[in-house]
This record gives C-alpha cells, sequence and structure tokens, in this order.
C-alpha cells in the first residue's frame, strides 16, 4: 500500500517530524540557557529592590527662648546656609545688652578710680599710710577688676543672645513639616523645624547576604527609582558592619532568649550598603523615603565595551561561575578608604576686655601721682 503512494506524499511527513524533532532540540539549550540566566539574575547576581532614598535632617532648636514675632520661610522651600528661618522676639535681649553695657560702664569707671587710689597709697611713706590702709585699697582693687570682668563677660553673653534671636539655617537644603507659625513660643532646646540637607542624599541598599560576595567598597552602582526610567548613577561607599540579631536579647530570667529555624526554610539576612550618589539624571527628583532598585555593576566604570563583551559579562561569565564555583573574593573587599570629613558650625568666642582707661578715660587725672612729686 504504502509502495503505491507518491514519493511526495511518503517523505514529506517523514521530513516535517525530523523538522519538529530538530526545533525541539534547538528549542531545549535556548530554554536551559534562560533558566540558567534568570537563576543567576534573580540569585546570585549582586542587586536588589529593596533600596531607599536616604537624607540628613537637621534639627533645627533655638538656643533662647521668645515669642516668634517672624517666619521667613515656606513649607517645602528651599534654603541656603545661614538663612534665617524665623526671628524671635529681640526686646528682652536688646535691653539686656543695654544694661550690660552701662554696667560694663560702671565698673570700668569703679576699677580705674579704685587702681589709681591703690596706686597711690603703695608710693605714700609710713606716715601718711599704714601697710592695713595698703591691703585694703589692694584688695579693692582686685575686686573692682573681678566685677569690670564679669560685667564684660555679661555684657557678651547678652550680646550673643541678641544675635541668637534670628534662627538660620545650618545647611543647604528644603526646610519639610513646617508647623510653626507667627505668635508660637520658642523653647530653649526644643526642635520646631527641619531642614532636608540636599547636600547629604545617599542611598541604602538592602542586599541578602548571598549576594554580598559580589560587593565591594568603590563599585559603581546603579538605582532606578520607581516611576522613572533613567538610573542615578553611584559607587558603594561603605558597607555595614554589623546588624540587629534578636538571639542576642536576653529572655526571662536573663536566660538566652533564642527563636527556633525551621532548617528547611532559611531566610537570608538583609545587609545595608551605603550608595554615594554621582550623578542624578534631569527630571529625577531625590525625595527621601523613595524606593529604588540598587544593581552592582562591573567595576569597567567609564570603558565602552562592545555588545560582545557586554555579553561575556553579563551572560557567559556569570553562568561560568554557576558551574565552576564561585569566583574567589576580592581582597581588602570591604575596607573602606574613607577620609572623615569635620563639619563645623562658628560658634561665639569670648572678647576680649579692654582696660578700664578706654572704657572711662580721663577719669582719675594726678591720682596715682605721689604727694612728693608735686
Amino acid at each position: 500500500m504504502e509502495a503505491s503512494l507518491p514519493r511526495k506524499q511518503i517523505v514529506g511527513p517523514r521530513l516535517r517530524a525530523v523538522g519538529k524533532q530538530l526545533s525541539t532540540l534547538a528549542v531545549a539549550p535556548v530554554a536551559v540557557l534562560i533558566a540558567l540566566v534568570t537563576w543567576q539574575h534573580y540569585v546570585t547576581a549582586p542587586w536588589t529592590r529593596n533600596g531607599t532614598v536616604r537624607v540628613q535632617v537637621a534639627n533645627v532648636a533655638p538656643q533662647i527662648s521668645g515669642k516668634i514675632v517672624e517666619l521667613r520661610v515656606a513649607d517645602n522651600q528651599f534654603v541656603h546656609k545661614g538663612d534665617v528661618l524665623y526671628v524671635i522676639d529681640p526686646f528682652d535681649f536688646e535691653v539686656a545688652v543695654r544694661i550690660g553695657k552701662a554696667t560694663v560702664d560702671q565698673r570700668a569707671a569703679d576699677l580705674e578710680v579704685k587702681q589709681a587710689e591703690n596706686t597711690r597709697r603703695q608710693h605714700l611713706s609710713n606716715l601718711a599710710t599704714t601697710p592695713e590702709e595698703q591691703q585694703i585699697f589692694a584688695g579693692n582693687a582686685v575686686q573692682a577688676k573681678a566685677a569690670y570682668e564679669a560685667a564684660g563677660h555679661q555684657l557678651a553673653q547678652a550680646e550673643v543672645n541678641l544675635k541668637r534671636t534670628s534662627i538660620v539655617s545650618p545647611v543647604n537644603g528644603y526646610v519639610t513639616n513646617l508647623l510653626l507659625r507667627v505668635g508660637d513660643y520658642a523653647v530653649t532646646g526644643v526642635s520646631n523645624i527641619s531642614v532636608l540637607d540636599s547636600d547629604s542624599f545617599w542611598i541604602d541598599g538592602y542586599f541578602e547576604e548571598t549576594k554580598m560576595a559580589g560587593v565591594c567598597v568603590g563599585d559603581r552602582t546603579e538605582a532606578q527609582l520607581m516611576g522613572y526610567s533613567r538610573p542615578i548613577l553611584g559607587h558603594v561607599r561603605t558597607v555595614t558592619r554589623g546588624v540587629s540579631v534578636s538571639n542576642a536579647a536576653a529572655g526571662t530570667q536573663g536566660l538566652p532568649n533564642v527563636d527556633p529555624i525551621y532548617t528547611w526554610v532559611r531566610l537570608a539576612q538583609r545587609v545595608p550598603v551605603r550608595v554615594a550618589i554621582d550623578e542624578v539624571p534631569a527630571g529625577v527628583p531625590l525625595v527621601s523615603g523613595m524606593t529604588a532598585t540598587v544593581t552592582i555593576r562591573p567595576p569597567a566604570a567609564g570603558v565602552r565595551q562592545s555588545w560582545f563583551e557586554r555579553a561575556r559579562a553579563n551572560i557567559v561569565s556569570p553562568i561560568a561561575d554557576l558551574f565552576s564555583g564561585a569566583p574567589p573574593p576580592r581582597t581588602d573587599c570591604l575596607q573602606a578608604t574613607l577620609r572623615p570629613v569635620a563639619e563645623t558650625l562658628p560658634v561665639s568666642k569670648v572678647p576680649a576686655l579692654p582696660a578700664p582707661e578706654k572704657v572711662e578715660p580721663g577719669l582719675t587725672p594726678g591720682v596715682d601721682e605721689s604727694p612728693r612729686s608735686r
């Protein structure tokens, strides 16, 4: 029956069957390759969806107390370092400065007279004065000097407090969550306004411990925020060396509290990795708390690679690592070569006290001269 069929009707089905088998054999390696690439990407590649934009917040608190009479900023407004945020009623502090100046003038005059009297007594003979009288006048001069210095320091404190009625921003950044209003009472040391430091943004990536072998300080990174296609470029700055361990807490009677661990379900610990931001694409805002997907890129930063080199680095090499074992760790991978930058704010200094003769000149002409010289 088969021999009587035409040749085309016999060869055609056979060729189609062979073609299906060959296509199956061709698809199988591709499926295995895709599975390996997917496994390498999701299980071993150094990346995480658990990333967060972070920022330093300057909590501004007044150094004096008083009623707020002027508010110069609005919520989410950008301010520069040194800009006045609000003003406290300066009346009491202006009065304190005037009283301090008057007290300094009084103490300076008293000191000048008593020093002159003491000097004159020290030049008198034993017939005109006694040692006891000389000691009394010397003691009066010392007490007057101490009173003058105390008045000078009190004046300096009053002048500093007057300057502190203007509360300034310590950083460049954005005023956030402003609930302050004119008429509120500012209390010493109580924060009432917050400024986000726009120069301190960074990204924390929480990597699984199974992926930490591919993370090194200095590695370049890409962080993609949700809702934005262009990534933020940066580099690994530091890696946290410790996370909280619940088993270390003491339980009842001071005994260790050890949680039960199910051997068939083991969750990898998350290790915080701080990423310094190098470049932010135009139109991508930095908002503290935003979610980011952080990916560690190969160390060859700034070098243009061909498509073959990129495929080898991103596909061939990771798949080869699956069969040959993990690559050897890099030496001193987590040793951060950081140079601490000292952050300082201008502080008030105690001014030098002028001589009492310069405060109240010409009060004692000839008083310090000896009678014998006349």
